[in-house]
């Protein structure tokens, strides 16, 4: 006869975590609450490296992989472990670069990545679940462009969110004026846009942009909360995502014509206009490095 040795929970191999090999993301995943917390800690800047897209669009992968073979997950968060820090958007230090380099593809291609991430959380993975975004402090630029793509975006008071590429001579060309058309209307998404204001979450809630407001220190308590809502009536909302999806429909093909012609205006920056930039890249190294300035109110004062 022969013997099979059985193995104990404890020593039989266990799934890699969905957040294997990363190094700018953290996930954790609350089975319970049927929930994937999934925080950004980009580097050297609390910007969209591509290092950040490659792994957020690894994870976009695995989640789904996991999802199929029955993983618990209804809800995906989309949030930040550096504190008073969302994301500053794009990673201005690669634009200039290429920018200087005439590199058209280059930056194409760092514009595609970008719309990805955005049309995946946008799409909800294309899986039957709600993508949500946490805001707990500055959300710019690019990163404001993927919290506006989730379908629930929950934001902390004294978070600051807005565009400043105006002030640099280029515009916020991954979805920005896309998602806010469809969130707020024509005339509060070109105002946001051609301000270069950074705009405090009580102002976004009260334009309809930001879903959800939450008190300082309360963002988590506030998607815990919504999700509790949500389960009240789970065919419900499920439904109301689909309808939304079909009646506020935002076609792929409409952002990637926008992000070529974000290439074009970036290749006719001027050398002033990228000294601008090199300015806000200072600040994003001080924001991520120390923590003690506000990006955000460096903006304020540059505009």
């Amino acid at each position: 006869m022969k013997l099979i040795e059985s193995r104990t929970p404890e020593t039989r191999p266990q799934p890699a975590p969905l957040d294997a090999g990363m190094r700018q993301l953290r996930v954790h995943h609350d089975a319970r609450h049927e929930v994937a917390w999934c925080y950004m800690h980009a580097s050297p800047r609390p910007c969209f490296t591509p290092e950040l897209l490659d792994e957020l669009h690894r994870l976009r992968y695995r989640l789904v992989r996991e999802i199929r073979a029955g993983a618990p997950v209804r809800f995906v968060v989309l949030a930040s472990d550096l504190p008073g820090v969302f994301n500053l958007g794009g990673d201005l230090a690669l634009f200039m670069e290429l920018v200087r380099d005439r590199d058209r593809e280059g930056l194409l291609k760092y514009g595609r990545a970008c719309i990805d991430i955005l049309w995946e959380n946008h799409i909800h993975l294309g899986e039957d679940l709600t993508t949500i975004a946490l805001v707990q402090g500055d959300a710019l630029g690019g990163g404001f462009e993927t919290a506006l793509a989730s379908n629930v975006l929950i934001a902390e008071r004294g978070s600051k969110l807005g565009f400043p590429e105006i002030l640099f001579n280029l515009f916020p060309g991954m979805g920005a004026y896309s998602l806010l058309l469809r969130r707020a209307g024509p005339v509060v998404a070109e105002r946001l846009i051609t301000s270069g204001k950074l705009y405090e979450a009580q102002e976004l809630f009260d334009l309809g942009v930001i879903d959800v407001l939450a008190d300082a220190g309360a963002g988590e308590r506030a998607v815990y909360e919504y999700i509790r809502q949500a389960n009240r009536a789970p065919q419900g909302m499920s439904a109301i995502r689909r309808v939304v999806d079909r009646c506020n429909r935002l076609e792929y093909q409409e952002l990637v014509d926008v992000v070529e012609l974000w290439v074009e205006t970036a290749l006719r920056l001027r050398e002033r206009d990228l000294k601008l930039m090199a300015r806000f890249v200072r600040r994003q190294d001080r924001r991520g490095d120390t923590r003690q300035e506000s990006l955000a109110d460096g903006i304020d004062q540059a505009g």
